[in-house]
């Protein structure tokens, strides 16, 4: 092993664009803040989707990484603080897709009796939700659909100046939503201009991105997509009355769920930018290898639409998939633990959830086989069983139960998240030049996905934050902030 007298010129450079030291709230859950440092004797899962590599070093300096290599060959700076981190797996910060600041902590309640009023209202969690998030080793998240805007831009305005612990954020304005819609806390689209004055005014007031939802008519999404793309935006759906190959034809850039839970384009009888009954139950006889399907699949790789897997939430609200875990009850508040566990409850065990869940597994391993950029992220809604962050591992894990190895299913959320954002110079693989965002794992997920779980640092621009400090900073509370 080498040691360098000095950093080099390049090193101290990076410096002087490293972000601002984390201060007030942030740096209590600071475990390591050094100007450089080694983490040696680590297994490395780089995000690329290649295999994982054994006792390698990783060299950080002014929050860039410097060096990956061996250890044998690692030249190690001077004065750099250094860490034997036999044992542990180094991977790149998840990149969540699919991650709001809000939660469904009351779901049961109000969904008791139907024509609840105002409409249902969705809690917004800004100070628990971006804990969660980093202690899970997301570093950096789109919010995709905002229910309280400005909510949503003052937590990310506070991670980015250092005030608060959480991921940088790519903030989605609120919902292009059509009606009538159940959720009080949306605006309905009264037309393609009304379409195009929100993204126009959303755009103007800090968000960066733009989610349709499922009742917007083809005219509003197609002017909305327009003055999107205008201001190079990119615009995701989770649709309904428009099908999947009516948005990709309209040039939308992602879409979200999957098509099992949200293309209604074989729905008997569909009418034009109806929502319709039935949409997930029209593919119970759809076979993936079926011409229709590969035909939908080759239209989004052609058109280079990403499609954003989900599969967290459609796993907790499926008869016989196992329970939360011990942590995430934890979590959250009592009344929040109580609404999910009435709604799993009241799963009947003939639903037909489970199948479903799994044909959307099968289309998503078909679409990364025929080389489709599928994301991932964990839609804390639903029936509340799927908490931020703990939803992002469970993600990974769900994608290896579908049939991805472990590196690629590491790879659908690091790396592909990057290139969709357009930050993969940056940020989503781990590679020297780029930001040192990464996830120190006590085990081996390569061998044990489940050991994504066990995260005990999470480095952020090459600072360092106890996961366990920053999870038990939100025991109970889930729900209620």
């Amino acid at each position: 092993m080498r040691v360098l007298a000095a950093l080099p010129l390049a090193y101290c450079i990076a410096g002087l664009f490293a972000q601002s030291a984390p201060t007030g709230d942030a740096a209590r859950f600071v475990s390591l803040q050094a100007q450089s440092f080694v983490l040696e004797h680590v297994r490395v899962i780089d995000g690329m989707g290649v295999a994982a590599r054994e006792n390698q070093a990783v060299v950080v300096a002014n929050g860039k990484i410097q060096w990956i290599g061996p250890e044998d060959s690692v030249a190690v700076p001077a004065g750099a603080e250094r860490l034997d981190k036999a044992g542990y797996t180094v991977i790149p910060g998840l990149v969540g897709m699919h991650n709001h600041l809000y939660y469904t902590d009351s779901a049961a309640a109000q969904t008791r009796d139907e024509g609840w009023e105002p409409g249902l209202v969705v809690a917004e969690v800004p100070f628990t939700a971006p804990r969660l998030y980093l202690a899970a080793g997301v570093t950096t998240m789109r919010t995709t659909g905002s229910l309280e805007p400005y909510a949503d831009l003052k937590v990310k305005s506070r991670i980015d100046a250092g005030l608060m612990p959480g991921p940088a954020i790519d903030a989605t304005a609120p919902y292009l939503e059509g009606g009538p819609t159940p959720f009080a806390q949306m605006h309905e689209l009264t037309g393609t201009d009304d379409a195009r004055k929100m993204v126009d005014y959303w755009a103007s007031e800090g968000m960066t991105s733009f989610k349709a939802y499922m009742h917007i008519t083809r005219d509003e999404l197609g002017a909305a997509i327009q003055e999107a793309h205008a201001r190079h935006m990119k615009v995701t759906g989770h649709l309904c009355s428009v099908t999947w190959p009516e948005a990709i034809a309209l040039g939308i850039d992602n879409l979200e769920h999957g098509p099992v839970f949200a293309d209604t384009e074989f729905v008997s009888g569909k009418k034009p930018d109806d929502c319709p009954g039935g949409g997930s139950r029209s593919w119970l006889e759809k076979d993936i290898a079926s011409p229709d399907v590969q035909k939908l699949i080759q239209n989004l790789v052609t058109h280079h639409v990403a499609v954003t897997s989900t599969l967290p939430v459609f796993d907790a609200m499926a008869p016989g998939r196992p329970v939360l875990q011990e942590r995430t009850l934890a979590a959250l508040t009592p009344a929040a633990a109580q609404s999910y566990l009435t709604l799993r409850a009241r799963i009947p065990m003939n639903s037909p959830s489970a199948a479903l869940l799994r044909k959307e597994m099968d289309f998503e391993v078909a679409f990364v086989k025929a080389g489709g950029l599928l994301l991932t992220g964990p839609d804390p809604t639903g029936n509340g069983g799927v908490l931020p962050g703990f939803g992002d591992q469970r993600g990974v894990e769900l994608l290896v139960e579908a049939g991805l190895t472990p590196e690629q299913a590491i790879q659908v959320a690091t790396q592909n998240g990057a290139v969709y954002l357009g930050r993969q110079d940056s940020i989503g693989t781990l590679a020297a030049g780029k930001q040192a965002d990464l996830v120190l794992i006590k085990g081996n997920p390569a061998k044990k996905i489940e050991d994504v779980e066990k995260v005990e640092t999470v480095f952020k621009d090459g600072v360092g934050y106890d996961s366990h400090k920053l999870i038990e900073s939100v025991r109970g509370q889930v729900g209620i902030r």
